[in-house]
């Protein structure tokens, strides 16, 4: 057991995860201040010592206000360093310019590797993040990062919610084949591939089943729901090809642009998020949306860093 303690810091926006996490931890958040002054500029403090303790900073960015929580995550960062912290972790469910992960044309910028040159610059030791929409980003990084899984989380919300016997689990596309298959394998059920062939960026023009529905309850899972559109045609697709019912489940319910309109005019009967990104307003909005809490899970791979255990048991098993 180390002889430095925990503490918890998170931004003064979006706290509800960093809260339940806190909470699971036995803990208070620790004090500190950020400030936003006329201009626009930020200004953070931390209220007590972290000397040669071991700091994690718990930022959910969302939709919206990406640049401004990097900023301030950023300047979190450097304050605990130059507060003489032990060690930095950066804990980011949801990270930022995942996407961009590789240079698809002259002169694109890889802005996720910018993200992991910036934060380690920044003085973070360490980050933790869950399911990176590409895992190289891992490698961009010169400090160790932790890769989380949803999956325990989702296959203990599916055998508490859905009636697994009359379940199939469906991949939206071939790259989430992977994925669907890895969750049909825990569940021992069988899974279904829609192939959709884009005539641009985040516009499905068609989509083809491959794999029987009929009469099933169709769990369709993917790492991440933009403007939902593909998840609104999938299930339209689904239930032409006599499915019984369309459920999503993702692990970053980012739900932009027309995101809400497009899952309440849908015929998907739920679309369950992870709280990794703050979407609890626009719950408000949309009676299809439900959550699946992930606090356990950062709290249990806080908890595991801090004693120097293995995170990697995590990957499977849900945190007790």
């Amino acid at each position: 057991m180390p002889n430095n303690s925990i503490k918890l810091l998170a931004p003064d926006v979006h706290r509800g995860l960093a809260e339940l996490v806190s909470k699971r931890l036995g803990m208070k958040l620790t004090d500190s201040k950020l400030k936003r002054d006329p201009t626009g500029e930020v200004t953070f403090s931390i209220g007590e010592s972290v000397r040669d303790q071991d700091i994690y900073i718990l930022t959910q960015i969302g939709a919206g206000d990406v640049n401004d929580r990097i900023l301030e995550l950023l300047i979190m960062i450097n304050a605990s360093k130059t507060a003489s912290a032990r060690r930095i972790t950066a804990v980011i469910p949801n990270f930022p310019y995942a996407r961009q992960d590789r240079k698809d044309k002259s002169r694109a910028p890889i802005t996720a590797k910018l993200m992991a040159d910036m934060l380690t610059t920044a003085g973070c030791d360490h980050v933790i993040t869950m399911e990176l929409h590409a895992s190289q980003i891992q490698g961009f990084f010169d400090v160790p990062v932790d890769n989380l899984y949803a999956e325990p989380s989702v296959v203990k919300y599916i055998k508490e919610n859905v009636n697994v016997s009359e379940a199939i689990i469906i991949s939206p596309d071939a790259g989430g084949a992977k994925r669907a298959a890895t969750l049909a394998d825990r569940l021992d059920l069988n899974f279904a591939l829609i192939h959709k062939e884009r005539a641009r960026a985040n516009e499905v023009s068609r989509m083809v089943l491959v794999g029987d529905v009929t009469d099933k309850v169709c769990i369709i899972v993917d790492d991440m729901a933009d403007t939902c559109g593909t998840l609104a045609k999938a299930a339209e697709v689904l239930l032409d090809n006599r499915a019984k019912s369309v459920i999503a489940i993702v692990t970053h319910g980012i739900l932009s642009g027309n995101a809400i309109n497009n899952i309440n005019n849908s015929k998907l009967d739920r679309v369950v998020c992870t709280n990794t990104v703050p979407f609890e307003a626009k719950m408000r909005m949309c009676p299809k949306l439900a959550i699946i809490d992930i606090s356990g899970v950062l709290a249990e791979s806080i908890r595991r860093l801090h004693n120097g255990e293995s995170i990697s048991y995590l990957f499977k098993h849900y945190p007790l």
